[in-house]
């Protein structure tokens, strides 16, 4: 299994402590930290202010920020969880990811959903089309970002999306393209567009529920005729990790002061435990067939749960 962790941004309330003048600082910090403690993947969110509760304080864009990552670091793949490809059209986007995965040198992810936080829509002046327009706009998009990194000159003609010869230059650097993971779990669509153009999946908030939608996309794979074992299957999950019963219960207090709710909300809804709890948890995705785990973890920058997840539970699973 491979690991992957998010540094602080802002959507999560992780940088109201930190003086504007040295938010970027503290963002190349972790970043060089993650690298150093051997996580497989950095990742950020494409959001627009904080949530859950909406501030003025800082929220850093998602794809700056990933150009900028990427020039300072070296090994670590780099990703969005997830991009939404209504806020930017997927022929803009085919760009940057290009631009971006020849600033890494071939370490970019792209991550793709239908989007669903409406009053973010509403603040910042993008139309909130009904659940079908947006998936058939994130099913367009996912053909128009691999015609675009596949060829000379792109054409499409879509009911949302049009091209009429265009060139992505720089090419990616990876063959055939950056990896596009297609987020969601939606069993009717979009599991069904995973099947269709996903290189990568991400779903599920437990592992009966990981075991679930496996199947259902499974299913999806036979009746569009994909090789099921060609996508790899991903969990995206917040989490604390605790030395013992003790620390677990101090991060909690922070975890849920951070989410708007109580440590017993917490510690019920995410990925929550000490270190030899989360272990046996990450085991257990592993036995059901996830290739990667995508952890935020909610103490961050107050206390240690994600150096203590790298440095006590990832060197057990990580391959």
């Amino acid at each position: 299994m491979r690991f992957g962790t998010m540094v602080p941004q802002g959507w999560k309330h992780d940088l109201e402590d930190v003086a504007n003048d040295q938010q970027w600082d503290h963002i190349l910090d972790a970043a060089h930290t993650i690298e150093a403690d051997g996580w497989d993947s950095l990742w950020v969110y494409d959001h627009f202010h904080t949530h859950p509760v909406v501030t003025h304080e800082s929220v850093f864009d998602a794809w700056t920020l990933m150009a900028s990552i990427a020039a300072v670091t070296n090994r670590i793949r780099i990703g969005q969880m997830c991009t939404c490809v209504l806020y930017r059209p997927p022929s803009l986007l085919a760009k940057m990811a290009a631009s971006v995965d020849a600033i890494s040198k071939g370490r970019l992810d792209v991550g793709i959903g239908a989007g669903w936080s409406d009053k973010e829509f509403a603040a910042y002046g993008y139309e909130y089309p009904s659940n079908k327009v947006r998936l058939d706009m994130l099913e367009e998009a996912a053909q128009v970002l691999k015609t675009m990194w596949t060829n000379d000159e792109a054409y499409f003609d879509g009911e949302h999306y049009q091209l009429r010869g265009a060139i992505t230059r720089p090419l990616p650097q990876q063959d055939p393209h950056p990896p596009l993971w297609i987020c969601g779990g939606g069993e009717k669509r979009t599991l069904r567009i995973v099947a269709k153009y996903g290189d990568m999946s991400n779903f599920g908030d437990s592992v009966a529920d990981f075991v679930h939608k496996s199947e259902v996309l499974a299913g999806h794979c036979e009746e569009v005729g994909r090789n099921f074992d060609e996508i790899g299957r991903s969990v995206h999950l917040m989490s604390i990790v605790g030395r013992d019963q003790a620390d677990l219960d101090a991060k909690l207090q922070v975890a849920a002061r951070r989410r708007n709710g109580t440590p017993e909300e917490f510690a019920a809804e995410h990925l929550v435990g000490t270190v030899e709890q989360v272990s046996d948890i990450v085991g257990q995705y592993a036995d059901a067939g996830c290739a990667e785990l995508i952890l935020y973890f909610y103490d961050m920058g107050a206390h240690d749960s994600q150096q203590l997840f790298a440095s006590e539970i990832m060197a057990q699973h990580q391959s």
